[in-house]
């Protein structure tokens, strides 16, 4: 328990000398330094999974989560160790309220990694959607680009096929003319080949010969075009063959299908916040600690520690003054005056 209870005055940034002589503020530094240690391991295990999850590599993620980890437990020393009690809480927590700031923002980018692991069931399934729904916008993309190829072709197609029928419909009309007009149901009632029938049999041969060449144009051209659609067709299935549904598992993704269950579920929206809170509530506790703390027998002693090196500074300036004022004795008068007002200034200061 001795080398447990020193680590954590240390992890505290207490001086040891000094805690030594008041044993009544140790188990109160053991607490803070125990806070700051468990927060700097918090600290390293999130950012080891948020570079996991990024790199997909054990030792890159253990790697960066010690220098991650290290370097929040040394800010967090720094901020409790640099605090000292006066005795006046309302001064001492408006200089505090930086560092607080600070912690709360430290606790939110500590926080959000470990969140992203507590919830990894849920966000796996959201995961499987997103790729779903990135697929389906591949597919409309690729259904775009061949689109307006594909309809253009289709749509000449039935050109040429109206255009064919046209034709054809023109052509029974002029061979009915002719047939009535042979048989005496239309045109001049008389039941006879003359002239006239002649004349009405001519155009509908004529309009057979010209449907004859218009349809082999037409189906030449529409060949031509079916087989472009058969291409086009072609060259659209092989891109759908090529998609690939690329697997959603980034860091960035996982925080955005957390996202989307946080705003559909309000059970993991109140769990969110209590996991932020929590963090911060671990991050600020060792602040919180020296701001809550009565001034005890430590901080009296540090406070005097830290005094006597004042005095010390101002009993060094004073004798390096006195040292100088004997060596310039010999100076003019108004230079004596300007190096004696230029000691004095740089004593009081």
């Amino acid at each position: 328990m001795h080398k447990i209870t020193f680590f954590f005055h240390r992890c505290s940034g207490a001086d040891i000398n000094l805690l030594e002589k008041c044993p009544t503020e140790s188990s109160k530094y053991v607490g803070i330094g125990a806070t700051i240690f468990f927060t700097g391991l918090f600290a390293a295990l999130s950012g080891a999974y948020a570079l996991f999850t990024v790199f997909d590599s054990v030792l890159i993620a253990i790697a960066f989560g010690l220098v991650w980890g290290l370097m929040i437990f040394n800010l967090d020393r720094y901020i409790v160790s640099s605090m000292r009690k006066e005795g006046k809480f309302l001064r001492e927590f408006l200089l505090a309220s930086p560092r607080l700031v600070l912690a709360i923002l430290i606790s939110i980018v500590i926080a959000k990694p470990l969140e992203l692991k507590v919830f990894d069931k849920e966000i796996q399934p959201e995961l499987v959607i997103m790729e779903q729904e990135a697929y389906g916008r591949q597919e409309k993309e690729l259904r775009a680009r061949f689109s307006p190829t594909l309809d253009s072709l289709k749509s000449e197609i039935q050109s040429l096929k109206t255009e064919i029928t046209e034709k054809s419909r023109r052509r029974d009309e002029l061979k009915k003319l002719a047939q009535e007009e042979a048989d005496g149901t239309g045109g001049s009632r008389r039941k006879n080949l003359g002239p006239i029938y002649k004349v009405k049999k001519a155009d509908a041969d004529a309009a057979e010969q010209e449907l004859m060449r218009l349809t082999e144009r037409n189906q030449k051209s529409i060949a031509l075009l079916e087989k472009n659609i058969s291409v086009t067709d072609s060259a659209m299935a092989y891109q759908f063959n090529a998609l690939e549904k690329s697997k959603i598992d980034g860091l960035a993704a996982r925080m955005e299908a957390l996202d989307r269950i946080t705003a559909n579920s309000d059970a993991v929206t109140w769990a969110h916040w209590f996991i932020i809170l929590l963090f911060i509530a671990i991050e600020t506790a060792p602040v919180f600690v020296k701001l809550i703390s009565t001034k005890g027998p430590y901080d009296n002693l540090l406070r005097i520690a830290e005094h006597k090196f004042v005095a010390q500074e101002t009993e060094d300036l004073a004798q390096t003054n006195a040292e100088t004022k004997g060596r310039t004795s010999s100076l003019p008068e108004h230079e004596k005056k300007f190096v004696a007002n230029s000691l004095d200034a740089e004593l009081r200061t």
